[in-house]
């Protein structure tokens, strides 16, 4: 199986990538072919993961009979990306980016599959479950950034955006069908199968690695062109550089040297601890003050997913996103909670979640966007590892502060506070880069130019 050379539009003025010149069609990942068969696989792969999570708590209920022990189980599988998420990104950043996926893959799915014959044989138990989970959380270190950069590398750096939108569309489309799958095979099949289902959801994906085309560093990389150096935003000559290394550290210093990536850290982390867990905040707001019950909440629940697939196509339409466009679109979101936290009725809260979940759609495809494209080549896994370690203390901090926040305040307040806290740190991030714009002087303006 070998797959052609990726294929190009024609007859258009063509950009410094060498796709068409201004296109900001949503789907013009897709017209690589390895974007194409990767996009399959990465449908596949999350199909079968999300059997396996829906099964996961099903079972350690039957081992455990223990709630208690079931989100124990979530937080040993996401807590190695927390402490090992650096050393994941510098291992991506060390090794051959395709091998490195393949390998992971084709790890992950031994796991799947190991789980699948205890569970055959009535040899699994719930110490061996975590052992399991935690070895899956840890593999999961080097996997994550491994996919997310080799997609990045199968098209253009200016159509990075669609990729992404591409891929939260398949992350939404493969959650829908494997949820559902996850019902059938333990209807019918039993627990085990749908680990076995996500294990040849894994190994398919690790098939499919080694026949993937990466395009030319040549269109990846544009220099000398006004686009180009604009699609590719590179780092002022004052800014400093860590040296090439492998070193996990070298990722944290360049992170954190890196004024953008702080401030989309800052403005993500903000939005994701006190605007994006709606799943919570809207059931408390929906069952208690508008006094509707658990199915005016799905209601919710699928107009968010709407929305998510609705900005997920907009935000494909994106080129060239910055840090500036990732906060504008958070205070926009953080005003529409604030209104949403005086909501009268359901009606009113529904009309208002659309826009909500569609601007947080385009506002993550934006940041991912960014922090995959803004850093050099050879620091980009360890930058995602900072990410990965970042993004799960948020994740793992952010439901019980908002759990605490709502019982002081009530879920109005929570959403109210919530939005004020977003508005308030990025109207003073802008304030703050405007007086910092201003101090170092205006422009210098071109003789040709002057009065």
């Amino acid at each position: 199986m070998r797959f052609p050379a990726p294929r190009r539009a024609l007859g258009a003025a063509k950009g410094p990538a060498g796709g068409r010149k201004g296109d900001h069609a949503p789907w013009r990942s897709l017209r690589y072919r390895s974007m194409r068969w990767w996009s399959f696989a990465n449908l596949v792969s999350n199909a079968g993961t999300w059997m396996q999570l829906t099964v996961q708590n099903l079972l350690v209920l039957q081992l455990t009979g223990s709630a208690a022990a079931t989100g124990l189980s979530l937080s040993v599988q996401a807590g190695p990306g927390l402490l090992m998420g650096l050393v994941g990104g510098a291992a991506v950043d060390r090794w051959p980016r395709k091998v490195t996926a393949a390998v992971s893959q084709a790890v992950l799915g031994v796991i799947a599959f190991t789980t699948a014959a205890l569970i055959a044989f009535d040899q699994l138990n719930y110490g061996i479950l975590l052992a399991l989970a935690g070895v899956t959380g840890l593999i999961a270190t080097v996997d994550g950034p491994a996919c997310a950069l080799l997609g990045n590398d199968l098209v253009p750096t200016e159509d990075v955006p669609s990729a992404i939108a591409v891929g939260s569309l398949v992350h939404s489309v493969g959650r829908l069908g494997g949820t559902a799958l996850a019902g059938l095979s333990v209807g019918v099949l039993g627990t085990g199968a749908a680990y076995a289902a996500n294990g040849l959801s894994f190994l398919f994906v690790a098939a499919v690695i080694p026949f993937l085309r990466p395009v030319s560093a040549a269109l990846r990389r544009p220099a000398g062109e006004p686009d180009g150096a604009a699609a590719a935003p590179a780092a002022p000559a004052a800014e400093p550089e860590p040296e090439a290394g492998t070193g996990a550290r070298d990722g944290l210093a360049f992170f954190l040297r890196r004024p953008r990536l702080v401030a989309l850290a800052a403005v993500t982390g903000l939005s994701a601890i006190f605007g994006r867990n709606y799943q919570l905040t809207l059931a408390v707001l929906v069952t208690g003050p508008l006094g509707a019950g658990a199915a005016a909440f799905g209601t919710v629940s699928t107009v968010l997913a709407v929305g998510g697939i609705l900005g997920a196509v907009l935000a494909a339409r994106l080129r060239k996103p910055t840090v500036a466009l990732v906060g504008a679109l958070a205070a926009a979101g953080a005003l529409l909670q604030i209104v949403a936290g005086f909501s009268p009725s359901l009606v009113v809260l529904l009309v208002l979640v659309l826009p909500m979940s569609v601007v947080e759609s385009i506002s993550d495809t934006a940041g991912t966007t960014v922090l995959q494209t803004d850093p050099p080549a050879h620091m980009r896994g360890r930058v995602l590892g900072v990410w990965r370690s970042a993004s799960t203390g948020w994740g793992l901090v952010g439901p019980p502060l908002l759990g605490f926040l709502m019982e002081l305040a009530g879920a109005r307040g929570a959403l109210v506070a919530g939005g004020l806290i977003i508005a308030g740190a990025v109207a003073a991030g802008a304030l703050m880069q405007s007086r910092r714009r201003a101090a170092t002087g205006p422009v210098p303006v071109p003789c040709a130019t002057a009065a």
